[in-house]
Parts: C-alpha cells; structure tokens; sequence
C-alpha cells in the first residue's frame, strides 16, 4: 500500500467513525470499490453508472454530494431492458428527518405533508413525546444525506441550534437553521444547505410548513455562490485530513 493509500484508508476510517459507523473491509473479490477518484472525470451535475452491489467510500459519496452528481446503478438484466435503472441512490424524493420530544409533533405534521407531495421520508424518529437527547436524532438524519441515502435532511428540536450544531459536525453536511422563508430560499441558493433544522417552539405549523417547501424546491444559485460552498468544504477537508 503506497503513502497515499495509506492516508485514504485512514481518512476513510475517520468519516465513518464520525458518522457513527464502523468502516468496512476493502471491497470484497468480485465487487467493484467507487472511490472519490472514480469521480474525477463526472462534470459537476452530472450523472455517473456504477455496478451494481458496488461499495461506494464514504469520500467518494461526500464528493458526489459536493459536486451534485447523480449516482445510479444498472437495474436487473432479466425481465428489462439493458438500459433500464433502478432508482437514483438517494434520489431527489428522498427526505431523512428527525426531531427529540420538543420537535415530534412537528415532524409528524411535516412528514405528513411531505409524503401527500410525493416525497420518501425516512424517519429516523423519535417516535414520542418522551424525553430524548437531540444529538442521536441528528446524527441519524446528518449521516443518511452524507452516505447519499437521503437527498436531503430535516431536523426538528424546540429551537433548531442544537440539532443544527451537531448535523454540521459530520462531514460533507451543511445545515441551516431557518425560521422564515427568507432564510430558507438563502440557505439553499447561496449555502447549498443539505439539511434543514427548524424551532418548533418558535415557529408554527403553517411557516414550518411554507419554510419546508421553500426550501426543498429552491435550487442553488451556482457561480459566486458554488465558489464559496466550495471553500466551505476545502476547510472541511483541510481538518480531515489533520
């Protein structure tokens, strides 16, 4: 294993420790390994076809999200077309959310709307009023969007700070805590904000709900602004790689 390996695999290792997993073996025999170097050559936007059952690094979905390329797989060979696909891994319809006991009720209203509009939410709880620590749920939430399994999160706590703090610690998010959909429409078209955390104790059902639908279907504004998310996550990777 050269140096450069030997840095990539502890890196790898260190993004997962951070979402909460632990890192994988190296792919197995047979199975094709997507690093951040297989994206290299996708234009910003674009679309990139992995194998099918291929193990993706946490680096190369970090990359992918970074630069907005599609990730999708060849879908079954009997019974389709060869150029049938499945689903886009964490396609633009999937949604993660998760809230402590002070935001539940709220998400539940959300996640209501949010299906009757179409989208796939995963919940990752809590599923009551029970005292709960906000931090497990961000994480949950923070880690899916960062793996590509969501396309992008939703926190709900009684203020939105601390779940917003906690979804920022894990790499490749950025979360904005919105309260209006003045901030909502910014955190997208400037920030590109990934995950959204929202007060319930200082917003109600109606705003939460305009907020949420501002800022799903706001994209981001691209040029100066992709200039500037892009430093953003070169500071990022500059303490990964510490």
């Amino acid at each position: 294993m050269t140096d450069e390996e030997r840095v990539r695999e502890m890196v790898r290792r260190v993004v997962y420790q951070t979402v909460g997993r632990p890192a994988p073996d190296p792919a197995p025999r047979g199975r094709t390994l997507v690093t951040q170097r297989t994206l290299e050559d996708t234009p910003v936007g674009g679309e990139l076809e992995i194998p099918h059952g291929a193990i993706l690094t946490p680096l190369a979905r970090q990359a992918a999200l970074e630069r907005r390329i599609s990730l999708v797989e060849p879908g079954p060979a009997v019974g389709t077309q060869p150029t049938s696909r499945t689903a886009r891994v964490g396609g633009p319809r999937t949604v993660a959310m998760g809230a402590d006991h002070g935001g539940f009720e709220l998400k539940e209203l959300l996640k209501e709307g949010l299906r009757d509009l179409g989208y796939d939410v995963l919940d990752c709880g809590t599923g009551s009023t029970e005292p709960v620590d906000y931090p497990d749920f961000a994480l949950s939430v923070a880690g899916l969007v960062a793996q590509g399994r969501a396309w992008r999160g939703i926190l709900v706590d009684g203020a939105g700070i601390g779940s917003c703090m906690t979804a920022n610690k894990v790499p490749g998010i950025r979360a904005a805590m919105c309260y209006d959909e003045a901030t909502a429409l910014n955190s997208r078209e400037h920030n590109d904000a990934n995950v959204l955390t929202l007060g319930a104790g200082l917003i109600g059902p109606g705003l939460a709900r305009r907020i949420v639908e501002t800022w799903l279907n706001t994209p981001t504004g691209g040029g100066r602004h992709a200039r500037r998310v892009e430093k953003i996550m070169a500071i990022e990777r500059r303490f990964l790689r510490a």
